[in-house]
């Protein structure tokens, strides 16, 4: 049942109900609330800051937390920049079988070790289902949705794909405690966690709607429910059919242009050169893609101990027992994850299936022409 419009001030309580875009006062809100989410993070950091100048010393936790909030205020920036690419109008998005299920798992392994050190259970139960869709947006809109649940829960979260009664449509629900389970009984409806409304969550809706993905929320008595709805699902099963027989429309794929299909995805760089860095910065500043740099593969190892990259790039020189540690770590989680390997000397571009390693490789010189479209291809492998 559709529940009456909020005021225009007030923070929402369930999501959409309807695919409409936002209105200019809702952009507005959006806009302030980015101003928040950045600036409050950085005000903390620059406190640190004056503090670290007043005592010349800071401690590793202090240094922890001076990096976290750091992070959050880019984060905050990167899903600014992500919801002006999805609100622009300028996207034509795919049609193109996708296995849901299968992509989410994907997902759900390159969030496994981030969900371990948080101490929270991830509980699913996939159906194995085929839709319709622009895959890079649909793992996009699956990631998004990880780092709301991951954000927002108090204990685990629960995951279900199957069907709608009809007409059938694929249906995730993904299921969680906002608030800890001894406050359970104590929530009261008008009193929201900030984190549940955050740019986290605009993210989702906004993925979602351009995508035509319903999305469903319900909060109540501190527990969320969030329910998509994939329109154009082809079958219960892979394989049963090649037509999408709610919309009668051929399920072969067809071409879209999606300027930035990787955009938000997490990159790491390994290599101590500030030169080589920007080189590669500047080679993908148009993918609009998260890059974190190490200086080495030891530092990759314990930075991917937290949570797993979507993509690894590095420089020849950081061969040696360290890295073949990280790649054997690393593929245990993800056994297809990007590696890329970066030389000085000439080297002919590879791509990971020419490669006995699985690896990709690309010379230094030329990086501006071709590490965008080898990213491209071996990214959109795990997608």
């Amino acid at each position: 049942m559709q529940k009456p419009p909020l005021p225009p001030t007030a923070a929402p309580r369930a999501a959409n109900d309807v695919t409409q875009a936002p209105s200019p006062l809702q952009w507005a809100e959006i806009v302030q609330q980015l101003g928040a989410e950045i600036a409050t993070p950085l005000s903390a950091a620059l406190e640190r800051i004056h503090d670290l100048i007043a005592t010349g010393q800071i401690d590793r936790q202090s240094l922890r937390a001076l990096r976290e909030n750091v992070s959050l205020a880019r984060e905050a920036g990167m899903i600014a920049q992500q919801l002006a690419r999805l609100a622009s109008g300028r996207l034509r998005l795919a049609r193109e079988r996708v296995q849901l299920a299968q992509v989410l798992r994907n997902v759900l392994a390159h969030r496994s070790r981030e969900s371990q050190a948080r101490g929270i259970q991830i509980r699913q139960l996939l159906k194995p289902m085929e839709v319709l869709g622009d895959g890079a947006l649909i793992f996009s809109l699956l990631n998004a949705l990880m780092d709301w649940a991951l954000a927002c829960t108090h204990s685990s979260i629960d995951l279900r794909l199957d069907l709608t009664p009809w007409p059938a449509k694929a249906r995730l629900v993904c299921r969680f405690a906002h608030r800890s389970l001894e406050m359970i009984d104590d929530a009261s409806p008008d009193d929201l966690p900030e984190t549940l409304n955050s740019m986290r969550w605009r993210l989702v809706e906004q993925t979602a709607m351009t995508m035509g993905v319903l999305a469903l929320r319900e909060d109540e008595s501190g527990i969320t429910v969030l329910t998509l709805e994939f329109p154009h699902t082809l079958s219960e099963e892979p394989g049963m059919s090649g037509r999408d027989e709610h919309h009668g429309v051929d399920a072969a794929p067809t071409t879209g242009l999606n300027s930035r299909p990787l955009a938000g995805s997490h990159v790491l760089l390994v290599t101590p050169r500030h030169d080589l860095r920007l080189q590669v910065q500047d080679a993908v500043r148009h993918m609009g893609l998260i890059i974190d740099c190490v200086n080495s593969a030891s530092e990759a190892l314990q930075l991917c101990a937290e949570g797993l990259p979507h993509a690894i790039i590095f420089e020849s020189a950081q061969r040696g027992p360290a890295f073949e540690h990280l790649f054997a770590d690393v593929h245990q989680d993800v056994a297809g994850l990007c590696f890329v390997e970066v030389f000085d000397d000439a080297q002919p571009t590879q791509l990971s299936t020419a490669t006995a390693d699985g690896i990709a490789r690309v010379a230094r010189k030329n990086l501006s022409e071709a590490l965008s479209t080898v990213l491209l291809f071996e990214m959109s492998k795990t997608h």
